[in-house]
């Protein structure tokens, strides 16, 4: 779906003139507007104002633009060294806007946003992390994804991808000592006071390693007693270099790299990165493709919302519902490994299509899936969820409103949670979607943990509708878009053509050559919205692979929700998030 508003454009260029700014043409779907780095604040401002305004920062990110050979056949646009973009949303208009500004390698900074959206903190602090650049008045510019000590900025160009292209690693004494200092916690380091006039404010480091923070991951704690004063969260211990990755990977082969993201969500992750592809190449895909993801999707979708779920009632004592949920969980898995011949990672979305058709007998396996989770789902409810206990430690705790989310970034059920009807899959459908009948659950306006898990248990109802509708309704034809670019090539025809064996050959081991371009896709994802912003230069690798995830603004929210709280409320919030630090820290 084309999210593109022409007249906010024209309301841009009569409010400013026209030399506001360059309108530039692509492929994202939506108007991506170059504005000097004077003139950003007072287009964001007015863009924030607006009747129906953009007022979700949705990603703030930049882009090397040095080694780039097609930027400089694009005269209109402003000559850069660097480029910052801030994708902006109006959930009213259902339309986004990307602002770019050009930075230069003699001026590497630009004002900060802090103040006009609470969530451009961490966004600014990755870009300084990774491609050094400054931001004027940020409360707090420092490493986010990578240690205090760490040198240089990764996704600058010259930066090496791979480890063989630095020297042998040797951790000395001396080095292992100044690692381990700078992993000590100092409160006047993150703005806090140890006292006030009359007591001693207690400090705790919750993780990074805790069953409670669901993964790596440390939060930072000032207390008064039981009482949260300040609430911290520090991540980055997970981070592998995902985006990095993506510049020295062929179109094809970043495939499984894809799958690791989010590791719960499977599928669901190849498809933004697979329909950004096929936007750049032109590929439309057969309805039966269309079909098929959806339905690998929907079946990851409830596999990890059985884990959020069983988790949840585990992290608040109720032991024995995530040993059911494995159960259950066993048996999407055993459908997904039939049709993929893997179970967690499948890479099996490809440039194109899918890797291979469906098997005989899938429609069996599935059937006997459908009929068996209902009644499990029903018993999850009636033994925990409605449990007095659990509702007593839920309802009403961490509370946000649909402002204060939108503030945040929040997307998924936790925004949904606050009555804002706001599916991707429903206000933007991809891959068929718009041929499905489901319905999207919405909360009564105020997002609390009760709230926030509930959902998800309605999520899994139309999510099995769904499934079922692909089982009745399953097209014919051919698993593969008959395009040359369609990665990689059918099998039949690679067998029997010299030419197609020789393109089979090249799109796997080099990648096909895909038009110079930007792309976008987002998708509803098991804990959000999901992103991949991809910018071919005309070559067999992605120039910049921008993955936004949903746990990244979620976590950055925690402090304001939870300020005020007790250590309980904290654990249940965190479960309450359904969060994986692999989707945080990329």
């Amino acid at each position: 779906m084309k999210c593109y508003d022409d007249l906010l454009v024209i309301e841009l260029f009569n409010h400013f003139g026209k030399d506001i700014g360059v309108l530039q043409d692509t492929l994202i779907g939506c108007p991506v507007l170059w504005v000097h780095r004077n003139q950003l604040i007072i287009v964001l401002k007015f863009l924030k104002g607006l009747r129906k305004p953009y007022n979700m920062l949705y990603d703030l990110h930049g882009i090397d633009e040095r080694l780039r050979v097609y930027k400089q056949k694009q005269d209109v646009l402003p000559v850069m060294d660097f480029t910052v973009f801030y994708h902006l949303i109006s959930i009213e208009r259902n339309c986004d806007i990307i602002i770019k500004v050009a930075v230069s390698e003699m001026s590497m900074s630009l004002p900060t946003i802090t103040n006009l959206f609470f969530n451009a903190n961490w966004y600014e602090r990755e870009v300084w992390d990774m491609f050094g650049i400054l931001f004027d008045g940020h409360p707090y510019l420092t490493r986010i994804l990578l240690p205090k000590t760490w040198e240089g900025h990764p996704l600058q160009k010259h930066y090496p991808a791979r480890a063989t292209e630095f020297d042998p690693f040797v951790l000395t004494r001396q080095k292992e000592i100044q690692e381990m200092e700078s992993l000590v916690f100092q409160p006047e380091d993150w703005g806090m006071v140890r006292s006030n006039i009359n007591e001693d404010f207690m400090f705790l480091n919750l993780g990074p390693n805790h069953p409670s923070v669901h993964g790596i991951f440390r939060i930072l704690l000032q207390l008064n007693g039981e009482e949260i004063l300040n609430c911290l969260p520090d991540i980055g211990y997970h981070h592998r270099g995902a985006e990095k990755m993506g510049e020295r990977q062929s179109w094809h082969s970043y495939i499984p790299y894809t799958d690791r993201v989010e590791y719960l969500g499977g599928c669901v992750n190849e498809m933004p990165y697979i329909l950004a592809v096929e936007k750049l190449a032109d590929i439309v895909v057969p309805a039966r493709v269309q079909v098929i993801r959806v339905m690998l999707s929907e079946l990851f979708r409830i596999n990890s919302h059985l884990l959020y779920i069983s988790t949840y009632i585990q992290d608040l004592g109720g032991m024995t519902p995530v040993f059911l949920a494995f159960t259950d969980r066993q048996k999407i898995y055993d459908v997904i490994e039939m049709i993929t011949g893997a179970r967690m990672h499948p890479a099996w979305f490809r440039i194109g299509g899918v890797a291979n058709d469906l098997p005989i007998g899938w429609d069996t396996v599935l059937r006997e899936c459908l009929n068996w989770l209902p009644k499990r789902i029903n018993k999850y409810i009636e033994v925990a969820l409605k449990n007095s206990i659990l509702r007593r430690r839920s309802c009403g705790v961490a509370c946000y409103s649909a402002q204060e989310a939108i503030n945040w970034g929040v997307t998924g059920a936790g925004l949904r949670a606050t009555g804002i009807n706001f599916d991707v899959r429903k206000c933007r459908p991809y891959s068929g979607y718009e041929n499905f009948n489901f319905e999207i659950p919405l909360g009564n306006g105020i997002s609390d943990c009760y709230t926030r898990v509930m959902l998800k248990v309605e999520e899994i109802y139309q999510s099995l509708n769904i499934l079922t509708q692909c089982l009745e309704n399953m097209p014919e034809g051919p698993f593969k878009a008959d395009h040359p670019l369609t990665t990689p090539p059918l099998r039949d025809c690679m067998l029997e053509h010299i030419e197609t064996l020789i393109t089979h050959f090249l799109h796997v081991s080099w990648g096909p050559v895909i038009s110079p371009g930007e792309s976008f896709q987002m998708v509803e994802a098991t804990k959000g919205i999901n992103s991949y912003y991809l910018i071919s230069d005309g070559g067999t690798m992605s120039y910049r692979t921008r993955i936004r995830t949903p746990s990244f603004p979620h976590l950055q929210q925690i402090s304001s929700v939870i300020q005020g709280g007790v250590i309980s409320d904290l654990i249940a919030y965190l479960g309450s998030i359904d969060f994986v630090m692999s989707d945080v820290d990329r």
